[in-house]
């Protein structure tokens, strides 16, 4: 081999020694742009991850905040709704109160008309015995000098039994000489002149009258100065 060769052999050793290094670079450099694309990815991952649980999280807020407003419509709902038992409930109470409110007034009632037909009675009763109260009054009245004093203390007895026993039942006499006429409880059968008592006052009682507690049985016949 001669020196020439030699050199050109050491020449292209060199350039192609040259060339490599060029390639080398050449390869190299599509690794870091990939590296370079990956890291901006993996930056911009974060970002990315951290807006859509953000999203995410917005999105649960919004669907409790939803269905808390549905629940506490559906809570006011329930609130407002009666329980069917209540209503019964308070149906059969007002019954009841009803009920009992119509059987206190008939109880009113009935009692009212017991006491009504008692005096009606009563009072029928009374009329009947007047007369006898009456005759008794007359007799004793007319008594006749040198009678038996026993038989007419006996009398006595009697009319004085029978007038207590009526004051007790209620049943009093109406008071008449000296009062002024009340037409609603004297019964004028005369007019008659008179120096001691004034015009339209009782003069004289020509038959007892009576009353049965707040009830005239028998107005007084009486006669009234004119």
């Amino acid at each position: 081999m001669s020196t020439e060769e030699s050199i050109k052999i050491d020449i292209e050793d060199a350039d192609e020694e040259a060339v490599k290094p060029e390639e080398a670079t050449a390869e190299e450099e599509p690794g870091k742009e990939v590296k370079e694309e990956t890291g901006k990815e993996a930056k911009e991952e974060p970002g990315k991850e951290a807006d859509e649980e953000s999203k995410a999280e917005d999105a649960g807020d919004n669907k409790d905040e939803a269905s808390d407003d549905k629940g506490g419509k559906k809570k006011h709902s329930k609130k407002n709704k009666k329980d069917p038992r209540d209503e019964k409930i308070e149906e059969l109470e007002d019954r009841v109160k009803r009920q009992m409110a119509e059987f206190e007034n008939f109880r009113k009632r009935t009692d009212k008309e017991k006491s009504q037909m008692f005096d009606m009675g009563a009072k029928a009763v009374i009329e009947k015995i007047l007369p006898v109260i009456d005759n008794f009054e007359r007799g004793l009245e007319n008594v006749p000098e040198g009678a038996d004093e026993a038989f007419s203390n006996g009398m006595k007895m009697i009319y004085k039994q029978m007038t207590e026993e009526l004051d007790k039942l209620g049943v009093k006499a109406i008071e008449a000489v000296g009062k002024e006429f009340d037409p609603n409880i004297h019964n004028a059968v005369m007019q008659v002149e008179s120096e001691e008592y004034e015009s339209g006052i009782v003069a004289q009682e020509l038959q007892k009258g009576y009353m049965y507690r707040d009830t005239l049985v028998r107005p007084s016949m009486v006669s009234v100065v004119q």
